[in-house]
């Protein structure tokens, strides 16, 4: 039970934030999160067989909100460059703190502008801290992709004018 707590404490907030990008409802994103680790906790005699239990409980709260938005999109399909992941993009790393709150602003600001596939992605590579397999494995895509849309997320964030405006000011952009 305390490991199923701490589990909890870990990772129900960023799911919590994963599932509202794509679902954009509160209610419905704390009723997946429940969902996710009642699932868990249902099966938690077979938890030792899943390799990656981080990249599992990602994946139940991927099929879940896509469970939720397709019972509720009266038929039309929805795909992940159709999301908006505004929400998904906080910003609460290790590195925002040791960085200027200015530049963490205009970061999020941003990354908000990304495509929402290439956003998502970001934020699971750099915020989330996830491999590219593991990315890959959770939006069921290749990890090539995932790699090509870091690659245009860095891009774009490096030709962004106003990160180049704050990072001339200080001094490490030229």
């Amino acid at each position: 039970m305390k490991a199923y707590r701490r589990l909890y404490e870990l990772l129900s907030e960023r799911i919590y934030r994963f599932s509202y990008s794509m679902v954009r409802s509160p209610e419905v994103a704390e009723e997946i999160v429940s969902d996710v680790f009642i699932k868990v906790w249902q099966m938690r005699a077979r938890l030792a067989e899943i390799a990656n239990l981080r990249v599992y409980l990602y994946t139940i709260a991927r099929n879940f909100s896509l469970n939720y938005l397709s019972r509720n999109a009266d038929g039309r399909v929805i795909g992940l460059d159709n999301l908006d992941n505004g929400a998904f993009v906080e910003g609460s790393s290790p590195a925002d703190l040791c960085i200027s709150a200015d530049l963490a602003n205009q970061m999020r600001r941003i990354v908000q502008q990304l495509p929402p596939q290439c956003r998502i992605i970001f934020q699971l590579v750099r915020e989330e801290g996830l491999r590219y397999k593991e990315v890959a494995a959770i939006l069921d895509i290749s990890p090539y992709t995932v790699r090509n849309q870091m690659a245009i997320a860095v891009q774009k964030i490096g030709e962004a004018p106003l990160l180049k405006d704050i990072l001339s000011a200080f001094g490490t952009y030229d």
